[in-house]
C-alpha cells in the first residue's frame, strides 16, 4: 500500500447506506490529517474501491449485513496486510467485537462515536494497535483482550505516536530525536504530553502500560524495551 497524499492518511469509505457513507466522509474531511479518497461505496464492492483507491485505512459499516461485511474486512486482509481497518458498528455485543477483531478490524466503534475518536482510531489501527469503543465497557468485553485495548480520553498526536513507539524501543531523548529529526526539547515536551494522556509516572510506567495494552500483537519490534533511560 502506498504511503499519504501530501501527508494525510488516505481513507476509503465502505457502508451500505448512502446516508452514512455521506456522514463518515464528512467526518474523515473535517479531521485533520485524514482524507476520504475514492466515491464511497458498499462493504460488498471493497476489493474492487480499495484497487483503484489505493487507500491507508478504511471505515467500514458493520450493521445487519455483518457476515458480509466481515468477509470483505478477510479478503481486505488478505490483500493488503498493512491496511487499518475500522469498523463503525450498531452491536455492543461482545461476541461481535471479538468475530470482528478475528476478521482483521483493528478498530471497533459504535455508530454514535465523534470525529476524534474515529482520527484515533484509524491513528491506533496504522501504528498496529486496537482501539475498542469506550462506551463498551471492559467488564462486558469477557472474550476481547483486555490487554489489546488502549483507549485515551485525549488521543495522542502522530508525532507523539512517533515519539512512544521510540521510548518503547528504549531510545534515548538524544536518540529520538535524531531518528525523528527534531531537537531533544522537542522531544522531552512530547514525552511531557505522552506521560500526562498515559497517565503515566514515568517513561518506565508509560512502557509498559503500552506493552501490556498491545500484548502479543506489538509490531513496534521490541516486546521488552533494552532499557529506558531515566530522563523526563
Amino acid at each position: 500500500m502506498p504511503g499519504t497524499t501530501r501527508g494525510a492518511i488516505r481513507v476509503l469509505i465502505l457502508a451500505d447506506a448512502p446516508v452514512l457513507r455521506r456522514g463518515l466522509v464528512g467526518m474523515v474531511d473535517e479531521t485533520a490529517g485524514l482524507l476520504a479518497v475514492s466515491a464511497p461505496g458498499e462493504p460488498r464492492r471493497a476489493l474492487t474501491l480499495a484497487e483503484s483507491a489505493r487507500p491507508d485505512a478504511v471505515i467500514v459499516e458493520l450493521g445487519a449485513g455483518r457476515a458480509a461485511t466481515l468477509s470483505a474486512c478477510r479478503d481486505l486482509r488478505r490483500r493488503y496486510p498493512t491496511l487499518a481497518i475500522v469498523a463503525v458498528a450498531v452491536s455492543a455485543d461482545p461476541a461481535v467485537v471479538n468475530e470482528s477483531l478475528a476478521a482483521g478490524v483493528r478498530g471497533y466503534l459504535l455508530m454514535n462515536t465523534s470525529s476524534t475518536l474515529l482520527g484515533w482510531a484509524i491513528l491506533a489501527a496504522r501504528a498496529g494497535r486496537t482501539v475498542v469503543d469506550p462506551q463498551i465497557r471492559r467488564g462486558e468485553t469477557d472474550g476481547v483482550p483486555e490487554s489489546r485495548e488502549l483507549v485515551l480520553e485525549v488521543p495522542l498526536t502522530r508525532r507523539e505516536s512517533d515519539v512512544l513507539d521510540e521510548l518503547v524501543k528504549g531510545q534515548s531523548n538524544r536518540s529520538i530525536g535524531q531518528n525523528l529529526f527534531i531537537s531533544e526539547d522537542t522531544v522531552k515536551s512530547h514525552v511531557k504530553a505522552i506521560l500526562r494522556k498515559l497517565g503515566a509516572r514515568d517513561r518506565s510506567h508509560a512502557v509498559s502500560l503500552v506493552l501490556k495494552a498491545r500484548g502479543p500483537a506489538c509490531t513496534c519490534g521490541a516486546h521488552a524495551p533494552a532499557e529506558v533511560p531515566a530522563e523526563v
